[in-house]
């Protein structure tokens, strides 16, 4: 079964998974850390070598008070709790976004985790966070442009790689695959430019149920798909 070298998922659905159960939406939340936790250890059995979740988005600092905070608590006993088990895996972690808008012993504790995981090479886990395709673009036009007006780069050689190198996934290659659960057919303001040429599954699951099964499930639809960028079938299938 041919296996995407990357990942990437946007886990939707916790709030509704519990509002569904007239349960506080935190609760939902905490459920969808379990299914972080299963699809990492399967992803680990395909040999995924990169898994970017789409975490916490840029728009979500607008939601009330409580929650976020309450996100960012969750947020902060993951990584501390999950850093034996990046080590013990071999896992990388990354993360993409504005880091520095989340809480302080937060920020402090992903930076530190990084560094610790830096040297590790089975896969890399990479989380958005505070993170927003549009505002990614912006900062690197921003940094491009800076660079053009000191002289260290002229115009005529911006190309596709200038601008790859300057956004937040430099040096990730770009999702084969994206999964989006919860039913949404949409990619919300994620991973824009990476995602040209990806496949894209949408799952009706809710992220907290979406279990191993089910990314076997898409990873299956995902092997039967011939991806083309642009060339004809014919000219794949050519010798």
């Amino acid at each position: 079964m041919r296996i995407p070298k990357h990942l990437a998922i946007i886990m939707d659905g916790n709030g509704r998974w519990a509002e569904q159960r007239r349960l506080p939406r935190i609760l939902g939340h905490r459920k969808g850390v379990e299914s972080v936790q299963s699809v990492v250890d399967e992803c680990l059995r395909h040999g995924i070598e990169y898994l970017t979740l789409f975490a916490f988005s840029s728009e979500n600092w607008g939601r009330p008070r409580d929650e976020v905070s309450s996100l960012m608590e969750l947020l902060g006993t993951f990584l501390k709790r999950e850093l034996p088990h990046l080590n013990k895996r071999g896992i990388r972690l990354r993360a993409i976004g504005e880091i520095d808008r989340l809480p302080g012993d937060v920020g402090r504790t992903l930076r530190d985790i990084m560094q610790q995981t830096a040297g590790s090479r089975v896969m890399t886990l990479c989380l958005a966070l505070s993170y927003g395709s549009r505002d990614e673009l912006t900062r690197a036009a921003r940094k491009i442009a800076q660079r053009v007006a000191a002289g260290d780069l002229e115009p005529e050689g911006i190309d596709e790689e200038t601008i790859s190198a300057h956004l937040d996934t430099a040096g990730l290659p770009d999702p084969d695959l994206l999964i989006r659960t919860s039913g949404e057919s949409r990619i919300s303001n994620f991973l824009l430019w990476q995602l040209a040429y990806s496949e894209l599954i949408f799952s009706e699951v809710l992220w907290p149920d979406f279990s191993a099964e089910h990314l076997k499930q898409a990873l299956v639809e995902y092997g039967q798909r011939q991806r083309r960028f642009g060339l004809t079938g014919a000219q794949l299938n050519s010798p």
